[in-house]
C-alpha cells in the first residue's frame, strides 16, 4: 500500500506528489538547455539534477526535454508545463512576500473608529503620518458613537477606536494619547464672539443645540454635567441633523454648541469658536483596542500613536515596549 503522505489523487488516479525542488531544477535545465549547466548554476551534482528531472517526467507521464549529446531542448508538452510552473512559483513567491510584509504590519487593512474631527490636531497628524509611512496599509475610517465603536472593538470588527475618555474598559486596552480644549461655537454676531476665551458662567443660560447623531448625545451629556445643579438645568435642543448642518445653524443664530479643538482648523461662515477657560474642559482622547486583536497593522499604528504622543500610557510603563516586541 503506498504511503498516503507521498501520494495524491490526480484525474482519478493515485500519483506521487511533486516536490518543488524537482520543478526548480527542471526550470534551471530549461534555462541553461543543459543538465551540466543547471547543476553548475545550482551548485549541485549533475547526476542529482538528471535523476530528479527524470523522476518528475515519470510522475507527469511526459517528456520535458529532448536529450542530445550537446544539450537538451524542451518538448512542446514540457514547455507548456514549465511555463505554467514558472508562473505558479512566481505567484508563490509573491504570496510569501506579501505574507511576510503582512505579518510585519506593512500591508493589510486597519479599521479605525473616530469620534472627533480630522480637520486638524493630533488625530489628523497621526493618520497622515501613518498613511505616509505605511502606504500599503488600507485605512478604513469609520465615524460613530463611542459605545458602538467599543462594542465593535471587542468584536474585532474595528481594530482601534479613537474616542474621548481614558477610563479602563472591560476586555479592552486604553491609552490616552492627547487632550483637547473644548470650544464653544457661536454666531459671529453674538455679544461674546470677540472673547478670547469663555467660562460656563457666561454661557450656561444660552440655548444650546446638538445633533442626534454622534457625537451629539455625548455633547448633550457634557453640557448637562457641566452646568446643571439643583437650581438650573440647561436649554439643550437635539436636532436630527449632521454636525456640518448643525454648525451652519449655529452661524444662523439658532443656538450655541460645543466642539473639539480639531474643528477650529475649519472656517465656517458666520461661526466663531472660543475655548472654555477651565482646565476641567480639556477632554482626553484615547486609543481603545482589544488585546486579543492580532492585526500586525494595529501594533504598528499603536507604536506610531505612542511616538507622536511622546509618552507611555500612565500606569503601564512597558506599554510601548510590549507593542514594539510584538512586531
Amino acid at each position: 500500500m503506498p504511503n498516503a503522505a507521498d501520494h495524491l489523487f490526480v484525474g482519478g488516479r493515485l500519483t506521487e506528489r511533486i516536490d518543488l525542488v524537482s520543478i526548480v531544477q527542471a526550470l534551471a535545465v530549461a534555462e541553461h538547455l543543459s543538465f551540466s549547466g543547471a547543476a553548475r548554476a545550482l551548485g549541485i551534482r549533475q547526476s542529482g539534477v538528471s535523476k530528479r528531472v527524470r523522476r518528475l517526467e515519470d510522475i507527469l507521464g511526459i517528456a520535458l526535454f529532448e536529450r542530445h549529446p550537446r544539450g537538451v531542448r524542451t518538448t512542446i508538452a514540457g514547455r507548456e508545463f514549465l511555463e505554467r510552473a514558472r508562473t505558479a512559483l512566481d505567484e508563490m513567491d509573491h504570496a510569501f512576500a506579501r505574507a511576510r510584509r503582512g505579518g510585519r504590519g506593512e500591508t493589510g487593512v486597519l479599521r479605525i473608529g473616530v469620534f472627533t474631527s480630522l480637520a486638524g490636531g493630533f488625530l489628523r497628524e497621526l493618520i497622515l503620518e501613518f498613511s505616509r509611512s505605511h502606504p500599503d496599509v488600507a485605512l478604513d475610517i469609520q465615524e460613530g458613537e463611542r459605545r458602538v465603536h467599543i462594542a465593535k472593538v471587542r468584536a474585532h470588527s474595528l481594530d482601534v477606536a479613537i474616542a474621548t475618555g481614558n477610563a479602563d474598559l472591560v476586555g479592552c486596552e486604553t491609552a490616552e494619547l492627547w487632550r483637547e480644549q473644548v470650544h464653544v461655537a457661536l454666531p459671529a454676531n453674538h455679544p461674546l464672539a470677540d472673547r478670547i476665551e469663555l467660562s460656563w458662567d457666561e454661557i450656561k443660560d444660552e440655548r444650546f443645540i446638538v445633533s442626534e447623531f454622534p457625537p451629539g448625545p455625548e455633547v448633550h451629556d457634557y453640557i448637562v454635567r457641566r452646568t446643571a445643579d439643583y437650581s438650573h438645568y440647561p436649554d439643550v435642543a437635539r436636532l436630527a441633523v449632521q454636525h456640518e448642518t448643525l454648525m451652519s445653524l449655529v452661524g444662523m443664530g439658532f443656538g450655541l454648541t460645543l466642539v473639539s479643538e480639531g474643528w477650529t482648523a475649519l472656517t465656517i461662515p458666520d461661526v466663531v469658536m472660543a475655548p472654555l477657560a477651565s482646565e476641567a474642559d480639556r477632554a482626553p482622547f484615547s486609543a481603545i483596542w482589544s488585546p486579543a486583536n492580532d492585526n500586525p497593522a494595529l501594533r504598528r499604528f499603536l507604536t506610531a500613536a505612542h511616538a507622536l504622543a511622546g509618552r507611555v500610557r500612565p500606569g503601564t510603563s512597558d506599554w510601548a515596549n510590549r507593542i514594539a516586541a510584538s512586531q
